[in-house]
């Protein structure tokens, strides 16, 4: 399996696929000669992606328009994993945040998180892995972060979910290379996407220094993934960001945590 100059035949599934680095993988493996199937609850939105991935790429895109915190959701995108055209790439992209501390959240909206940033990836990796591991060719990506090495978000559950992912993909990875099908988590720091706004997280005081473009995270993951590399973490700043939280005393890492969207202010105690 290529990942420079890939033949027109092999075919890439993207989740979260109209915003951020869902939507800067489209646009590269389009360009790398990958056929896409774009996955996504924006429907108008997929019809732009798709259409710009035809026009540009002269590249044939299916679109699936779910909601993958839903059972009913992730179902459809299992059937199209296990049925139809083989996928050759899985990119589990789609995942959330969430704009409030555990204290004051509701079951509801973490079963939610749970199910779109966890529940989700498992299913369509399981889906994935069973038709590239008779096949034995295959590469699965999923999306996690550098907040999964830590608890660097006070009153967050986000970087527990991202944990699970990191976790996850490794373990599966080790488990699925004697079939010649790769499992890797790619774990960005922040990254200039849509998805703060739309989490409502104010991000305004974050340094200009520590935002990736989405262009280059991909860049970075399809290299890893090249290499058989389990873990990416693109960026010489978040690779010495990761060894930190790997091996800071927890006390120190507690201290020094400054992503506050989970914290409860004093007006809230």
């Amino acid at each position: 399996m290529t990942l420079h100059s890939a033949p027109t035949e092999q075919r890439a599934l993207v989740t979260g696929a109209t915003a951020g680095i869902g939507a800067a993988f489209a646009r590269r493996l389009a360009a790398d000669g990958w056929q896409l199937v774009l996955v996504a609850r924006d429907a108008e939105r997929l019809a732009e992606v798709a259409a710009e991935a035809r026009e540009r790429h002269g590249r044939e895109v299916e679109i699936i328009s779910t909601d993958l915190s839903t059972d009913d959701g992730c179902a459809v995108v299992e059937g199209r994993l296990a049925g139809g055209t083989p996928i050759d790439l899985l990119v589990n992209n789609a995942g959330i945040s969430l704009n409030k501390p555990f204290l004051r959240s509701s079951a509801e909206d973490e079963a939610r998180l749970l199910r779109l940033n966890v529940h989700a990836v498992m299913r369509l990796t399981l889906a994935a892995l069973r038709t590239m591991t008779e096949r034995r060719r295959g590469a699965v990506i999923n999306v996690s972060s550098v907040a999964g090495f830590g608890a660097v978000m006070p009153g967050s559950t986000y970087s527990a979910s991202k944990a699970w992912v990191t976790n996850f993909s490794e373990s599966v990875g080790q488990s699925t290379r004697s079939f010649g099908v790769r499992v890797m988590a790619l774990c960005p720091g922040y990254t200039r996407t849509e998805f703060h706004e739309r989490a409502g997280i104010n991000m305004s005081k974050t340094p200009e220094w520590m935002w990736l473009r989405a262009d280059d995270v991909v860049d970075e993951a399809l290299r890893d993934l090249r290499k058989g590399k389990p873990v990416s973490v693109p960026a010489w700043r978040y690779k010495f960001a990761v060894a930190g939280l790997r091996h800071a005393p927890r006390r120190l890492l507690h201290a020094v945590a400054r992503d506050t969207r989970g914290r409860i202010g004093r007006e809230e105690r």
